[in-house]
């Protein structure tokens, strides 16, 4: 059973006291800057690059169902998150409640699932960023060499993809220098992302042809379920925030209404720019890149289409820089706790950051978008997101009957109903991902618990 021990949530409040030797993080963030972390990474890849592959291949026009679809599941799951938040305002989101809830094993499971959804996810993005900034500056006729413009792929005379590596080491030197610095301008450019996406629902509407959404539903119901699976990969954001707590000012008032306010602003966001996006071009001919771009060349707004490019590259940083943060606040909490290696729990003294987890998340992840083609991938983000909002949910339904007196600023209505519901649909959406997804993921938890087992058990605080 000492697999299963758990840490107390009074321990764990202890521990973001102290902090790793030099008194804690610092705490900077207030309700603006958590719900910017959201939006950040929640508004992005999906809308600039998801949008038009997963209505042409999934669900038609169905996707503005898909979206608010996978927008309530995520509500259900983001009342939970808000709970905990308010009960254990503690680095490490849904691996640190579940270390509380379930035990040791299962925590480390949830966060090795975590890492591999983070990592893969920053990867991908790195990638998308670089075909975006490319596709820009071939604009201005700059063209980088082959060699130098994609992952490892010598059939095609690519073999380093230089910019996604690039956008990713000046990003981890951001997190790095603090996290009100880095806020800030995760922000601003938060706010010009939104101006942008608000240009192209505005001019957009004035050219949908309410016949593109017939047949709205071309791939049937379960094309649509489909959808919102994929769109799973666009709302680990919330998640992202959780990781914060640490460095927040009043975490149990903050943290719950960042997450909530993230959450509300980018499913309305979704639902606009894809109903707009399938009233202009028929849905069979999204099957590309830029798809919001593509839309307003389509229509002959090019002006406007500059634009969303800048938007987009804008975009997709934010939600790279965002997916580095939560990482590097992950493995600082599982370094903390001994399951992996302590110097990753190290505190920079003058920034409050923990660095070494920071430039181990920035280095691994530019090796990955650098040299290994990551197309396949986004189910396994998925997958891993599922995951998490099912630990959490059920983590609300198990709290709420064995520590009734723990001090809840916040509290998911109608327990164990809404976190109930949270764990059927999210299970619901695991079942439509595909086998080979599966398969990847199960070999990952395997060399997951490898690690645990060489390294992890003996060196857990708890084996103290």
């Amino acid at each position: 059973m000492s697999l299963l021990r758990k840490k107390s949530i009074a321990s764990m409040l202890q521990e973001k006291v102290t902090g790793s030797g030099v008194g804690g993080m610092k705490k900077e963030l207030g309700v603006f800057d958590l719900a910017m972390l959201g939006i950040g990474c929640i508004v992005g890849t999906g809308i600039f690059v998801l949008t038009g592959v997963a209505a042409a291949q999934h669900a038609g026009p169905g996707l503005i169902l898909s979206f608010i679809l996978a927008g309530i599941v995520c509500a259900f799951c983001a009342l939970c998150y808000a709970e905990f938040a308010s009960m254990v305002p503690v680095s490490g989101s849904a691996y640190t409640y579940s270390y509380a809830t379930f035990g040791e094993l299962i925590a480390w499971i949830l966060g090795w699932d975590l890492v591999l959804e983070y990592g893969f996810a920053a990867s991908m993005v790195a990638s998308g960023w670089s075909g975006y900034f490319q596709g820009m500056i071939s604009g201005m006729g700059i063209q980088l060499p082959t060699a130098l413009s994609s992952a490892f792929d010598p059939a095609n005379g690519t073999y380093v993809d230089l910019p996604a590596i690039l956008i990713v080491l000046v990003l981890t030197f951001i997190v790095s220098r603090g996290s009100k610095e880095s806020s800030r301008l995760n922000s601003l450019m938060v706010l010009v992302k939104i101006a942008v996406i608000l240009l192209f629902i505005v001019v957009g509407a004035f050219y949908v042809k309410p016949g593109n959404w017939t047949p709205f539903m071309p791939f049937g119901f379960s094309g649509v379920v489909t959808g919102a699976a994929t769109a799973f990969l666009s709302y680990i954001g919330f998640d992202a925030v959780a990781t914060a707590a640490e460095e927040v000012k009043n975490p149990q008032r903050d943290l719950p209404r960042g997450i909530l306010w993230s959450l509300v602003t980018c499913s309305l966001l979704y639902v606009l720019v894809t109903a707009v996006l399938t009233g202009i071009v028929p849905f069979a001919e999204l099957n590309v890149k830029n798809p919001v771009a593509f839309a307003l060349q389509y229509i002959n707004q090019n002006w406007v289409a500059g634009f969303i490019s800048l938007g987009a590259i804008v975009g997709i940083t934010t939600v790279l820089f965002v997916l580095l943060f939560g990482q590097s606040r992950l493995l600082y909490a599982i370094g903390r706790d001994g399951l992996l290696p302590k110097p990753l729990a190290r505190l920079n003294p003058k920034t409050g950051v923990p660095a070494n987890s920071t430039w181990v998340t920035g280095v691994v992840v530019a090796i990955f978008a650098g040299l290994i083609p990551l197309g396949r991938l986004a189910d396994l983000v998925s997958i891993g997101t599922l995951f998490a909002f099912i630990s959490v949910s059920l983590g609300i339904i198990i709290l709420r009957k064995s520590r009734p007196d723990l001090n809840r600023t916040f509290k998911v209505p109608l327990v164990p109903w809404i976190p109930a519901l949270a764990v059927l649909t999210c299970g619901y959406l695991l079942t439509s991902l595909p086998a080979v997804t599966w398969i990847a993921f199960l070999i990952w938890m395997a060399l997951g618990l490898a690690v645990y087992f060489a390294y992890g058990y003996k060196h857990s605080e708890l084996s103290r």
